[in-house]
């Protein structure tokens, strides 16, 4: 048999030809294959020359460095850990790798590193790090973790974010799961009596600030927070705080649904009813806005102004925690399963891609995502999808041999903006993928139910060994493949296979042998969405000019809607209000009624562009507040503007801070209808892209709270650089009213100390 040899790591390796020839076949896409212990892409392998080491040929894109011979060996001690058995070397090879680098994420304080290249605690990564796996393999640092994301309010810290974080992203919730999924770890008490009060202020400030009219949470789409990078262009960050993310609201009811078995556990029984109540109405909204009967899954997220419309991308973290939390009703979840789409390296972060956006969550797939679709997969029975999503994770965890952050979706390199090794959340994925799949360990507050999910691929016998489960030691066997029990043993004993069926944790209080028997039964075939990457058309940009034309009774129209032209398009969709209203060829439309207007592209396959930015050729009346200034004061900021302010309209603006009396206008309303209010205001306290400095302010009608002003930082020291808020929308009466800008304690940002903004006027338009 002819030989080949390889130069890795300085050593020479020699393979016989065709040696994985006869291997049998466990995952195969169009862009890669596992045979036995290898993994193969084009003319690459990456293969387990043992459970304690990892060996790779990949060379990376040309002019991106990367070492052309790649290797892991065991580091660390992983003694106090599950060792892992299988049938597989590549398996136990690539848990242990996660297991090692876990280690080196805990930092010397006891908290989980967030990557080699992130220091640091960040509230979303961590919670679902926790989620996947930290909490049962590192249960003291999750917990110490955590309680380093508390503010001294009290409540969860939403990290530095776009626009300066809270509101304009709302994730922080994610904690409240991490929590609970330490507790049905650990069954400790004490910590649920430590962590149910940080949760219920938190909920009630996000009531009162970040919850929409029609009952959605609003904000960024959780821990998709490069703006620019799953957004249109044309959205600010003050468009991202009204937009309504699928994801978010899935995650958030899950949250409230948590909140609910915390207040059980403490005996608090009407508070428990409150959040589940909360729970089930949100998980409602959910599918009311966002479900897509054509497409068998839900859509991104709202966006818009006054009339919102929905981003028809699928997003694939939301579709599965909509799955594992139980927030989509069955029927939907086998939809999902069956209709995400799936991209031969895995199910992107969302479908389709942005034509003009480089590589990170855009074009990206993470395998921390790919680990909880994966898991919702499981729950919905699909096994050829859980077979490419354990491929999709396994894939470049060989290839790369470490546990990397993202990787471009059209060749499957680590080619993106940004990337990092020794990813927390994507290692705790990775072993989550071998400890709630195939072993199917699921963590209930009173004990355990195991449900493993074997494809038949993966059939043969694995155990782990030395599991810990609150105090104890436990062994646990896997036979055979099937995702139904056909006999569970605990200690000798054998239980009645019942789906769903609890093995008390006081049972297990002394460790043990469990020993799973699976029914080797086929599982019912569901279908999968295999598509190829897609990329959507560019984004019209629009503008409303004069129309030349009259009408019979030789009188201007009032307005013309023009467009650039994009290549390749089929068609244009033209909405005003947030409705279609025409389709056409042209690129120009008579505008002519008022309202908000707006342009989508469709490609020739059907593909839609995002939405245009909304033009409005209603009429606006503009209100300057009286006692207006032209010098900043306020001793919230750490630095006065070099310059004097300009660019403001009237005499100067109002300087609003913590401390400043509210700022009220009175208003003639000419007819009785429906009108927004929006302010022109300047945030110079910090960047676009990070910190926690957005200001907040609660709009008052006549005295009475009616909405919530956000006006995210537009730029450290960028003084000069005016902008509007969110719109405010409210029905009035005919006659005067007085319309106020106040600080309310709900309004308290992350940063606490400068919640600080320059208002120059207030914007009133009739929408109805």
């Amino acid at each position: 048999m002819k030989a080949y040899r390889y130069i890795v790591a300085g050593a020479t390796v020699a393979f016989a030809a065709n040696a994985f020839a006869a291997d049998p076949v466990i995952v195969e896409t169009e862009a890669y294959r596992w045979a036995g212990d290898t993994i193969f892409q084009n003319e690459f392998k990456a293969w387990a020359v043992n459970p304690y080491e990892l060996r790779s040929t990949y060379k990376a894109r040309p002019g991106y460095y990367m070492p052309i011979d790649q290797v892991w060996k065991v580091k660390n001690d992983l003694s106090p850990y599950p060792k892992l058995n299988s049938n597989n070397l590549l398996h136990e090879a690539v848990f242990n790798m996660a297991l090692d680098e876990m280690v080196n994420a805990v930092e010397p304080d006891t908290t989980l590193r967030t990557g080699k290249e992130w220091s640091g605690v960040w509230t979303r990564d961590v919670s679902y790090s926790i989620i996947l796996s930290m909490a049962y393999m590192q249960p003291e640092a999750s917990m110490i973790s955590l309680m380093k994301k508390v503010n001294p309010s009290g409540q969860i810290i939403q990290d530095t974010g776009s626009g300066g974080a809270w509101p304009i992203s709302t994730d922080r919730m994610v904690w409240t799961l991490a929590a609970w999924e330490i507790y049905k770890v650990t069954g400790d008490r004490k910590w649920i009596e430590k962590v149910y009060p940080i949760v219920a202020r938190s909920l009630e400030k996000d009531e009162k600030t970040v919850m929409s009219e029609r009952g959605l949470v609003k904000g960024e789409t959780s821990f998709i927070d490069w703006r620019e990078q799953s957004y249109p262009r044309w959205m600010q960050t003050m468009d991202i705080s009204q937009s309504e993310a699928m994801g978010t609201n899935v995650m958030y009811a899950a949250a409230l649904k948590a909140a609910g078995e915390m207040a059980q556990v403490l005996g608090k029984k009407k508070e428990a009813e409150k959040y589940f109540a909360k729970s089930d109405a949100l998980a409602a909204n959910i599918d009311k806005t966002f479900w897509m009967p054509d497409k068998g899954y839900y859509g991104m997220y709202t966006y818009g102004r006054d009339n919102k419309i929905l981003n028809p991308r699928a997003e694939t973290l939301g579709e599965a925690l909509a799955i594992l939390y139980d927030i989509a009703p069955q029927d939907h979840q086998k939809s999902i399963s069956e209709n995400n789409p799936q991209t031969p390296f895995g199910a992107a972060i969302f479908y389709p891609q942005i034509s003009d956006m480089p590589n990170y969550h855009n074009n990206a797939l993470w395998p921390w995502v790919g680990a909880y679709w994966t898991l919702a997969q499981a729950k919905a029975g699909n096994e050829k999808g859980v077979l490419e999503g354990i491929g999709s994770v396994y894939r470049p965890a060989a290839l790369f041999c470490t546990n990397k952050e993202n990787f471009n979706l059209d060749n499957g390199d680590i080619y993106t903006e940004l990337n990092s090794s020794n990813m927390l959340w994507c290692l705790a994925g990775n072993i989550a993928l071998t400890t709630r799949v195939l072993f199917g360990i699921h963590f209930e507050k009173d004990g355990l139910v195991i449900e493993p999910f074997v494809p038949k691929a993966l059939a043969g016998k694995r155990t782990l060994e030395g599991f810990n489960y609150r105090g104890a030691k436990l062994n646990i066997t896997v036979e055979g493949f099937g995702n139904r029990v056909q006999e569970l043993i605990v200690n000798g004993k054998s239980l009645y296979p019942e789906k769903g069926k609890l093995i008390p944790a006081k049972m297990l209080k002394n460790g043990g042998d469990i020993i799973v028997k699976m029914d080797n039964q086929p599982i019912p075939a569901m279908k999968l969405n295999n598509v190829k990457n897609s990329k959507a058309p560019l984004t019209p940009i629009t503008w409303l000019a004069n129309n030349p034309a009259l009408d019979g009774a030789g009188v201007p129209v009032n307005n013309q809607l023009e467009w650039n032209p994009i290549e390749y398009i089929a068609k244009y969709i033209v909405l005003k209000d947030g409705k279609p209203v025409a389709e056409t060829r042209e690129t120009s439309y008579a505008a002519v009624t008022p309202g908000e207007w707006q342009v989508i592209g469709v490609s020739t396959s059907g593909v839609q562009s995002f939405a245009s930015e909304p033009r409005s050729n209603r009429s606006a009346t503009i209100l300057e507040f009286p006692n207006e200034v032209k010098v900043v004061k306020s001793g919230e900021i750490n630095y006065k503007p070099k310059d004097a302010i300009v660019g403001f309209t009237g005499a100067g603006f109002t300087e609003l801070d913590k401390t400043s009396a509210p700022a009220e206008v009175t208003v003639e309303i000419p007819e009785t209808g429906v009108y927004s209010f929006s302010l022109r205001y300047s945030n110079g306290n910090g960047p676009v892209n990070t910190e926690n400095k957005a200001a907040v302010r609660t709009l008052t009608l006549d005295g009475n709270k009616a909405g919530t002003l956000v006006m995210p930082q537009r730029g450290r020291g960028n003084w000069n650089d005016w902008g509007m808020s969110n719109h405010v929308t409210l029905p009035l009466e005919k006659g005067k009213h007085t319309i106020g800008i106040r600080y309310l304690p709900e309004n308290e940002n992350m940063n606490i100390k400068t919640n600080h903004a320059l208002v120059d006027h207030i914007r009133i338009e009739r929408v109805k």
